[in-house]
Parts: structure tokens; C-alpha cells; sequence
């Protein structure tokens, strides 16, 4: 017996088996080439679909991420100014009290730190004659109201107020009638 396999067409010679190297189109046309990304592109592949959804969200959560840092670090600004500005507030006073006292050389002092810091988001309550506000107002003391219908007001600041930014550093000390 043999080890070599039986030949189906029952010819001997086993290149006589061999396909043709060519197929058969010699009309000199360039056989057709077809790209591999094109038939992803049409195949149904459940999992193309799941790393174009997973891309998506992770992208959506990055840019979240980014936006959130940003208002944090600015949100850290803010707050890192207003303290500086806190703590620059004893000087004010002291200028004020000084001013009040008669010492006029003080005024030019007040006047630099104020034109520094207001640019930036300081702004002085100063609510002589204003309505009472407790939200940026803190009184001290209260005289009766002329009339029943009056609405409290300030008339009288005892220590100026500030805030920064719109949040109150300091309420404004003031008397108030009514």
C-alpha cells in the first residue's frame, strides 16, 4: 500500500491538478480591490456600535471634567481675593477713623488701597439714608420711627461695609430708624 492519496480525476501527474495562475479575464482590466474598512463600515458588528458609544461618553465626561475644573480654579480665585481683601479691611478702618479724627495725610492712603482693590471686585456699603437691609447691613442701634408707616432706614454708619464680588466680606455697622 501506499502512502500517497488517491488522485480524484484518476490522472497521475499532479500538476495536472493545479489551478491556472490566471482567471481567465484577459481583457486587461485591473481586478477589482475592495478595502477592508469598507466592509466594517457595512458589517453589523455590535461592537463597533459599543466603543463608538463608550468613546462618546468618555469624551462627553472629559469635557465635563475640564469645565468643572475651570469653574473650580476660578471659583478658588475669587475666594483667594476676597481674603486678601479681608484682611486688608483693619487698614480701611483705621484710615476712616483716622480721617475722622482730623488727620488728612491719611486720606491719600485710603484712596490708594480703594483704587487697588475696587477694580478687581471691592465695593464699599456706605447706606446713609438707604432702607435697612439685614442682608448687608448689621444694626447696632435703633431710634423709633417718626411716623407709624416708615420703613426702617439707615441714618447713621458707624463702620463701612464691603463686599467683593457680590458676597458680602462685612456687613455695614449703621444706627436705623423705625
Amino acid at each position: 500500500m501506499s502512502a500517497v492519496p488517491a488522485n480524484p480525476t484518476g490522472s497521475a501527474d499532479p500538476a495536472d491538478e493545479a489551478e491556472p495562475l490566471t482567471t481567465g479575464q484577459d481583457d486587461g482590466a485591473e481586478p477589482e480591490v475592495t478595502d477592508p474598512a469598507d466592509e466594517s463600515e457595512t458589517a453589523d458588528d455590535p461592537g463597533s456600535d459599543q466603543y463608538l458609544a463608550d468613546l462618546q461618553r468618555v469624551s462627553a465626561e472629559f469635557a465635563n471634567y475640564r469645565k468643572q475644573a475651570k469653574d473650580r480654579n476660578a471659583e478658588a480665585t475669587t475666594r483667594a481675593r476676597a481674603d486678601l481683601a479681608g484682611r486688608l479691611l483693619p487698614i480701611l478702618d483705621a484710615c476712616d477713623v483716622a480721617i475722622s479724627q482730623g488727620a488728612d495725610d491719611v486720606v491719600a492712603i485710603r484712596k490708594a488701597v480703594l483704587d487697588a482693590l475696587e477694580p478687581v471686585g471691592l465695593e464699599v456699603l456706605d447706606p446713609n439714608g438707604d432702607p435697612f437691609d439685614p442682608t448687608l447691613h448689621e444694626a447696632v442701634a435703633h431710634e423709633p420711627a417718626d411716623r407709624d408707616d416708615d420703613v426702617p432706614e439707615v441714618v447713621e454708619v458707624v463702620r463701612r461695609g464691603y463686599v467683593w464680588a457680590g458676597r458680602v466680606l462685612r456687613p455695614a455697622m449703621v444706627r436705623v430708624r423705625g
